[in-house]
């Protein structure tokens, strides 16, 4: 049987295998670190290494070498991590270096390796517990400290020992908590210091968090999952820092966290040699984000910088960050997202600052948008000059080190990774489809949006298929080739396949992105529709007497909306791990945009799909995987049960053991084959 699209981008992961991916640059520029597979359908990452100055790779460290061909399981925690991090991928699929990158270390199977690059690339494994995850290497190269159970241990010249763990089970020590993994971007729970004689760890206790339970439908003689879930208006976990010396001994950092305190998140922690421990904390409500910097010795921290928002500050990976003693960060000033220096501004009006990268050259190199559909990498200079280092159509990305910009390119023509002039080889396959979207702006709010039509299409009539994501957060409509490859596929299958960015999507700026403030369903539906029916005026092949929209996630939820509240525009849905009573997600998302249910309750009901249960009378295809943590499948079950009390067919389709990534090649194939024949069957076509 021939290869097909759906099953080709299963079989690739949606075509990241071998691909290069995870890349570092040492500080003196002599070296640079990447993992990538041995083949676009191989998912087991190996460590690679390239010289700037040559280009010549070489191969490091190689599972299925290390584990003698036999991979072990992945524990738990880990696999949790995974899921967090959307890590579809196996083998090496993280590690961790010395800023020279002379050492790395990384996790297999639960167990710890250590790499030395600086001499003959010996590969050894350090003793540890045989759980292992999250290794993180001591700047001084000797030991590693990772996450086993609920506390973190340290391997090293004097062994494997238990620094410090929880005493009772509602409490871990050196992971992060559901929240920070999921929303926040802070994935980890455990930092050395730069003399390598203190870590910073993070003490986890949620006994307060509320207790749901995920079961396994298809094996009902297996006990259900526990998880810790802080829904939107319930307790968070609590989160206490400590610096815990090689010894075991601890001082309590009190940065102001916990239920009752003036902070209840901790965002962020940068700790690196010629800075001081600075940590990112945010109020509960997201409105008031401070820089606490923290004395090593006693513990006692400092308040050095405060932002304040009406809505909420944005929290913007690689920042706050120190420049020559100067604290950097990337602040909303008027309508634009702005790189700030000690509270002024450095960059200009209209440059939307996606992300700072690094320090090179008296600059300092961001990812920054002046049009949504593109990003660029940019040095801004001291003196506020810009210059873009990676520019001209599609995402652009950069790491930086000793001078070395490792450059990641992402556009129509596929993607690239370019270190020094020199392109690093990627394995991944070329897709089945090719896309090929007519970029638009459109509407009185002007709208990007994007349309694709059949391979060759003769110009005839053709049924609509909106495919959004919609939300917050994410973008669809961005000159990438990654972005359209499944819309050309439901293209080819015969129709004209709308992608739009409405209001709450970023890149556009602070009063794009607040618009959905106290509504994430009434501006993300009206945008969707004054997109399509532009479109429709502009070109006569969209057809919208048979106009169907599919999506995931919140992409999901925007899909069931549609077919809710606008069926004179939307015929049919597929509603894929939809988010349909936001009372039902996590506290840190949902409360940014809504509120606090208690305070806000008509923000929660104004955006309630199960509310809207009697008013369907379009198809619907309802689709959760029920193992999903994230999106977990009470969302899907309770539209379901408001539909058929209100006498409202509809149909349902449970994943067993699939959780929100749909990581599984069956599922991930025949998924799309479902819903293009639920689509096809519900137009008639």
């Amino acid at each position: 049987m021939g290869d097909t699209f759906p099953r080709q981008s299963a079989r690739t992961r949606r075509f990241t295998c071998g691909s290069p991916r995870s890349v570092s640059v040492s500080g003196n520029g002599d070296r640079v670190l990447f993992l990538r597979s041995a083949g676009g359908d191989d998912p087991v990452n190996c460590l690679w290494s390239l010289d700037p100055a040559t280009g010549v790779e070489r191969l490091v460290a190689d599972p299925e070498v290390l584990l003698s061909g036999d991979p072990q399981g992945v524990p738990d925690a880990e696999q949790a991590r995974r899921e967090r991090a959307r890590e579809t991928g196996s083998g090496i699929v993280a590690y961790d270096t010395l800023p020279d990158l002379s050492r790395a270390c990384f996790a297999l199977g639960g167990r710890v390796f250590l790499v030395d690059l600086a001499g003959d690339g010996r590969v050894v494994e350090m003793s540890s517990s045989g759980d292992a995850y999250d290794p993180r290497i001591s700047p001084d190269g000797m030991s590693v400290a990772y996450v086993s159970g609920r506390g973190i241990r340290t391997t090293g010249p004097v062994g494997d020992h238990r620094l410090i763990g929880g005493a009772t089970d509602t409490v871990s020590w050196g992971s992060a908590e559901f929240v920070a993994a999921e929303e926040m971007g802070r994935t980890r729970g455990h930092w050395w210091s730069p003399d390598s004689e203190q870590i910073l760890a993070a003490r986890v206790d949620v006994a307060g968090v509320d207790r749901w339970w995920i079961a396994s439908p298809v094996d009902p003689g297996s006990p259900p999952r526990q998880v810790r879930y802080p829904a939107a208006g319930s307790t968070n976990a609590e989160v206490t820092l400590s610096l815990v010396s090689l010894d075991g001994s601890a001082t309590d950092v009190d940065w102001g966290g916990g239920p009752d305190a003036e902070f209840e998140y901790l965002a962020g922690v940068r700790w690196v040699s010629g800075e001081p421990l600075t940590l990112t904390v945010q109020t509960r409500d997201q409105r008031t984000l401070v820089v606490l910097t923290v004395d090593q010795v006693t513990g006692q921290v400092t308040e050095r910088y405060r932002v304040t928002d009406d809505h909420w500050v944005e929290l913007v990976p690689g920042t706050p960050r120190w420049w020559d003693g100067s604290l950097l960060t990337v602040e909303d000033r008027g309508d634009t997202r702005c790189l700030v220096i000690n509270g002024e501004t450095l960059s200009s009006d209209g440059l939307q600052i996606r992300s700072v990268l690094g320090i090179q050259d008296d600059g300092v190199l961001v990812s920054a948008s002046t049009d949504p559909v593109d990003v660029d990498v940019v040095r801004v200079g001291r003196d506020g000059s810009v210059e873009v280092v990676s520019g001209g159509g599609g995402v652009h990305s950069a790491v930086v080190g000793g001078g070395v910009v490792a450059v990641s390119r992402s556009g129509m023509g596929g993607t690239s990774l370019e270190v020094s002039g020199h392109l690093v080889a990627s394995l991944a396959e070329e897709s089945l489809v090719t896309p090929t979207p007519d970029f638009h702006v459109v509407g009185e709010r002007g709208i990007r949006s994007a349309v694709l039509f059949p391979t060759d299409h003769d110009g005839s009539p053709l049924p609509v298929l909106v495919d959004p994501y919609g939300g917050p957060h994410a973008q669809r409509v961005q000159r990438t080739r990654s972005q359209f490859l499944t819309s050309q596929w439901f293209a080819d299958m015969g129709f004209a396949v709308v992608v739009a960015d409405g209001r709450g999507t970023p890149g556009r700026g602070p009063v794009w992105e607040r618009a959905v403030a106290g509504d994430l369903a009434g501006p993300v539906l009206d945008d969707q529709v004054e997109a399509l029916e532009a479109l429709a005026v502009e070109d006569n092949r969209l057809d919208l007497s048979r106009v169907a929209i599919r999506g995931w996630s919140f992409g999901g939820y925007l899909a069931a909306l549609a077919v809710l509240r606008r069926p004179d525009v939307f015929h049919v849905a597929v509603a894929g791990a939809p988010v349909t009573d936001w009372r039902l997600y996590d506290t840190h998302y949902t409360e940014r945009y809504l509120g606090h249910p208690e305070a806000h309750p008509e923000a929660y009901e104004l955006t309630d799909l199960c509310a809207g249960a009697a008013s369907l009378t379009r198809p619907l295809l309802l689709i959760h995987g029920m193992a999903d943590d994230n999106v977990v499948a009470a969302h899907t079950l309770a539209l379901s049960r408001a539909l058929l009390e209100a006498g409202r067919p509809h149909s349902v389709l449970p994943l067993s053991g699939v959780t929100h990534m749909t990581p599984q090649e069956e599922v991930a194939e025949n998924l799309l084959l479902v819903q293009l024949a639920f689509l096809k069957d519900a137009l008639g076509l």
